[in-house]
């Protein structure tokens, strides 16, 4: 269905007016040298969801956003879809159990890691980011490898068009991705809100540089957790993974890409927004009641002004307080209460997943399916520039439940 151009932006899908200017906002900086949004756009801090924006020698914290390096993970395993369904509930209950979800949780398992031994740490601890209850962040970061998070965040059990297995996780670096965004959009003069100009530092620079250099390090430990999340789920499956699919959706790539005629060299930022380079495989995950995909980059005219880039996800169409409500922390109960009701009931999002026969574990109305665009009507949008190489129907999801609460940022 391709691309509409407003002001000079290639936009995909039905343009949402709150992210276009947002966009746009991005794009007026004078190091931007191109910028797109994805089919699944929306708002963001910042940046929107869906958004890339690339850059002469410069990258945004902001637009790479509060969760550095949130990403996909899917892995086939040597299993067969009769075998997982006759005891998916057992699976899903073992998944639940044993892999930590929620806000600030830490692994029940203590998971050590040769990135540990990176002397980016050093640099991160000079910074003086200090965690409450932690001695440091690197502390935090140990604590937290392999854990899950809130929010959209999740592991999947998926059989695909062979009734072959896969599991699919996702979610990024966790509190020391958090940690490290609030600092240095703090230091780059930045403000935390939706309709705020992004920082941009020099690559350069110090800040620039010492930017970089932490957003690896939170890429290495993103890639980390999704690999030990998958890695658990195959033990405790007694299988073994077969093929995998892995990538962040939220960084900064240094890349080549034609503009203006000349084939230079840029930072691109993407915010939700998945590479997806002529032979590069993806995951993308649809709702917790439809059908996710492993795609693959195609060249294409469209592809070029996607700025190699596809979809993450399907896109939100209604917030989590319409969806779900508004809630607030209670002294008395030490706990979260309702204030007010959403338009989204579990009722509702339970008979969704019930005429998927999908077994849920946890999860918000904020996630109901109700909540989401359908993600083959997304993928349409980029129907040129990307090729559908595995279709994975939902059989099992676990997500945090629904008393988590948190900001959910990008």
């Amino acid at each position: 269905m391709g691309h509409v151009m407003i002001d000079r932006v290639p936009v995909w899908g039905e343009p949402d007016a709150g992210a276009v200017e947002q966009i746009q906002r991005c794009f007026e900086d004078k190091e931007a040298a191109a910028a797109a949004l994805m089919g699944d756009h929306h708002l963001g801090y910042a940046m929107p969801i869906g958004g890339v924006v690339a850059y002469h020698g410069m990258v945004s914290p902001s637009g790479v956003g509060y969760d550095i390096a949130c990403g996909n993970k899917a892995v086939r395993l040597d299993m067969t879809g009769d075998e997982l369904r006759k005891d998916i509930k057992k699976v899903m209950d073992m998944i639940f159990l044993q892999i930590s979800f929620g806000i600030g949780r830490n692994n029940q398992e203590d998971v050590d890691h040769e990135l540990f031994d990176d002397d980016t740490w050093d640099l991160v601890d000079s910074l003086r980011i200090r965690v409450p209850m932690c001695r440091d962040i690197k502390q935090l970061a140990r604590q937290q490898l392999g854990t899950v998070g809130s929010g959209n965040h999740y592991v999947d059990m998926f059989v695909d068009e062979s009734d072959r297995v896969w599991c699919g996780v996702h979610f990024g670096s966790r509190g020391l991705g958090h940690k490290l965004a609030s600092y240095f959009v703090e230091k780059g003069g930045g403000s935390d809100g939706m309709h705020v100009k992004p920082v941009v530092f020099h690559e350069k620079s110090c800040l620039g540089e010492e930017y970089i250099r932490c957003m690896q390090l939170a890429g290495r430990y993103a890639y980390a957790g999704r690999d030990w999340v998958c890695q658990k789920v195959a033990r405790l499956l007694k299988t073994k993974i077969l093929e995998e699919v892995h990538n962040h959706h939220n960084f900064a790539w240094k890349e080549t890409h034609e503009v203006a005629g000349s084939e230079i060299e840029l930072w691109v930022v993407r915010k939700g927004a998945t590479p997806a380079f002529p032979g590069q495989l993806g995951f993308v995950g649809g709702s917790m009641g439809d059908n996710s995909v492993i795609l693959e980059g195609v060249d294409s005219p469209e592809s070029k002004p996607a700025l190699y880039s596809t979809v993450h996800g399907a896109g939100r169409v209604m917030s989590r307080t319409k969806a779900a409500g508004k809630k607030r922390w209670s002294k008395e109960s030490r706990g979260f209460v309702r204030v007010s009701g959403g338009e989204i009931s579990r009722e509702m999002m339970m008979d969704w997943v019930d005429r998927k026969d999908v077994e849920l574990r946890g999860a918000g109305t904020d996630e109901s399916p109700q909540c989401y665009k359908r993600l083959d009507e997304v993928l349409k949008h980029h129907g040129p520039t990307v090729k559908i190489i595995h279709t994975l129907t939902p059989v099992g999801v676990a997500m945090a439940g629904e008393d988590e609460f948190g900001s959910y940022k990008d």
